[in-house]
């Protein structure tokens, strides 16, 4: 496995992050995740505006510019032969003393890995996580930041439940998103998201779905699941059904025309 580290092209065993590093002792990063498709990767200037609007608001260093990160990206996707997959930037703080204020003269960490492709497609049963909540009011609910304990959390407690996935409500009791996607639901003619505000990740097909489709941001609980027509899950890997939650079926508990006009554009 070939991956790009700090601006270096090598073998997967021989990279090496320093034990030190914070984006490992303190989950002192950010993340994003970008589909390879046909060999390129799609909606990059959005994930890219994204991870800059994330290093502003953390104070971390971004290292490179948006055009020697395309370039390094387009480097190794070709090196690794990758026509449809998945391509992920990770970025961390770097090194650091004890302690959690970073230090002055942070040098961070950068890599990127690519992996086969992992289409989001397959219809989800999901449950409303019970274990843990999305917090609406820390600044981390607008990041990819490396600490997704709380969605790990929810997605063990699917497992255990017999779930495909969980969604997450906030501090107030509505609907936030899934672990690991925004969530829609189409509700009389209808079609809403929850707010950035109410803890949804500003994800980047949410927001093309947005721009796009007529879908509006509306807060949301979960009796509002009860009165869908249809729901679905988003994420910048693919669209996924959602045919029922805690047991109970979503509209008539199959895909629904709405998911079906979006999943028929080409640039989603």
């Amino acid at each position: 496995m070939t991956i790009w580290l700090n601006g270096q092209m090598l073998p997967a065993a021989e990279a090496r992050i320093d034990p030190a590093d914070r984006g490992f002792t303190l989950g002192d990063g950010l993340f994003e995740t970008i589909r390879i498709k046909d060999g390129q990767p799609r909606h990059l200037p959005r994930h890219l505006a994204r991870l800059t609007a994330g290093t502003a608001l953390l104070r971390l260093p971004l290292p490179y510019e948006s055009a020697a990160l395309s370039e390094a990206m387009a480097a190794l996707i070709a090196a690794t032969g990758t026509k449809d997959g998945v391509l992920r930037l990770t970025l961390s703080r770097g090194t650091g003393a004890r302690g959690v204020l970073p230090p002055p003269d942070a040098r961070p960490t950068a890599m990127m890995t690519v992996a086969p492709a992992a289409h989001m497609t397959a219809p989800v049963a999901a449950v409303i996580a019970r274990s843990t909540r999305r917090n609406e009011h820390s600044p981390l609910s607008r990041l990819k930041s490396l600490n997704y304990l709380d969605s790990i959390l929810a997605r063990q407690e699917a497992a255990e439940r017999g779930a495909d996935e969980a969604l997450l409500l906030n501090c107030a009791g509505r609907l936030a998103e899934s672990s690991i996607a925004n969530l829609f639901l189409s509700v009389g003619g209808r079609l809403l998201t929850p707010p950035v505000a109410d803890g949804a990740l500003p994800g980047i097909l949410r927001a093309l779905i947005l721009e796009r489709h007529g879908a509006e941001e509306a807060p949301l609980t979960p009796d509002d699941l009860a009165r869908a027509d249809e729901a679905f899950l988003t994420n910048s890997l693919g669209l996924r059904p959602l045919l029922s939650v805690d047991g109970a079926p979503v509209g008539n508990g199959s895909a629904g025309p709405v998911l079906a006009r979006l999943l028929a554009e080409p640039d989603l």
